[in-house]
């Protein structure tokens, strides 16, 4: 999605008109939630995606009404639709989807560059046309037409923003909900599209496992760091993928930064060093880290067990730890390793049980 976002600002910048198709809600097996979205130029060129890849076709046919001087409009396309089959949506679910022009009133440069800061943001948009705004960081950029309702979208769009959740608030009538006050405000149907800051993938031990495991990392999104107390092996040429390669010891590295971490960080260990291994994840378990894995076979995870034991760790926190790391795909070499490390991350951070599709029921996309 941030590649949508940055492509906008880019083409907005040069001038190139574009429109936006945003998922406002979604019911059943939706390919994605609300807040993806797509980008259609005014010479045909396309990025990003609505719904992997069923309703495209729809969503360009619309955007030319659009192009043409049509109004924002809402569309919905689901199975239970006439023209489901025919615009491709087959897979069970429903999406309502807004498609508007991105004009000079959506602030999108001020969107783009707290993305690339690595910030909190959020893009509030009306479903009924107008200007937009830009809300983190305690500073909001662009309007919605008036003070009173920028005020009370920016509230709101906090509020979401906090959560990370995106989709539709509704201000006027029950505008109190969100900090403002009834009658103040006209009532109006806003889409907040959130972006909450990147997650961090901290890999300790630049090994060859660490390199495709910091560029799958980083293509999902993550701010990869990758540290070694060997120079050696701390070489950024190494990791193309990481946002930054450390020469330090792990347990120097924590006490340093350890206030980067939060509940969205995964922490990989992979240097099979007790004098390494040991340190890091002594840190690693006792602070808020939302995952902590480390490589090893077996006999390597019941000694390292024993030692974090003596260095005090208690059994709370030993619980925590995914050791041996990663989902058993019976994959082999690094690329096949760190697949299988980024799929538990996934989902560890998304609540998945790591099962085959085929011996589930219910809805394939969680609701």
């Amino acid at each position: 999605m941030r590649h949508v976002i940055d492509q906008a600002a880019a083409w907005q910048s040069s001038g190139t008109r574009c429109v936006m198709a945003t998922v406002v809600r979604t019911w059943g097996s939706a390919p994605h939630g609300p807040g993806a979205s797509m980008l259609v130029a005014r010479d045909g060129r396309i990025v990003g995606s609505v719904s992997g890849g069923c309703v495209e076709a729809a969503v360009v046919a619309a955007a030319e009404e659009v192009f043409a001087g049509g109004p924002p409009v809402v569309e919905r396309w689901g199975v239970g639709d006439e023209d489901a089959f025919a615009v491709g949506l087959t897979c069970g679910g429903t999406i309502e989807v807004l498609i508007r022009e991105v004009g000079p009133r959506v602030p999108l440069d001020r969107l783009s560059a707290d993305l690339a800061a690595g910030a909190p943001v959020a893009l509030v948009t009306p479903l009924d046309g107008g200007g937009s705004l830009a809300v983190g960081r305690g500073e909001v950029s662009g309007s919605l037409g008036g003070a009173a309702v920028d005020r009370a979208a920016a509230l709101a769009a906090e509020g979401m923003l906090g959560r990370g959740a995106s989709g539709l608030v509704t201000l006027g009538e029950g505008a109190e909900r969100h900090g403002g006050h009834p009658g103040c405000v006209p009532e109006r149907r806003l889409l907040v599209q959130s972006f909450a800051a990147r997650p961090r993938l901290l890999v300790f031990g630049a090994t060859e496992f660490a390199r495709p495991l910091a560029a799958f990392g980083a293509a999902l999104g993550h701010r990869v760091t990758v540290c070694d107390a060997r120079p050696a092996f701390a070489d950024p040429g190494r990791f193309p993928g990481a946002e930054e390669v450390v020469a330090d010891r792990p347990d120097r590295w924590f006490r340093a930064h350890g206030d980067l971490v939060d509940g969205t960080t995964a922490v990989c260990v992979l240097t099979h060093d007790p004098r390494f291994d040991v340190p890091a994840l002594t840190h690693a378990l006792r602070g808020p880290a939302g995952y902590v894995g480390a490589m090893g076979s077996r006999r390597t995870h019941e000694d390292r067990m024993a030692r974090l034991r003596a260095a005090g760790v208690g059994e709370d926190r030993l619980a925590g730890l995914r050791s041996p790391i990663g989902l058993d795909l019976g994959g082999r070499g690094p690329e096949e390793t760190a697949l299988s490390v980024l799929a538990e991350i996934v989902a560890v951070r998304r609540g998945g049980t790591g099962l085959p599709l085929t011996v589930g029921t219910g809805p394939v996309h969680a609701l």
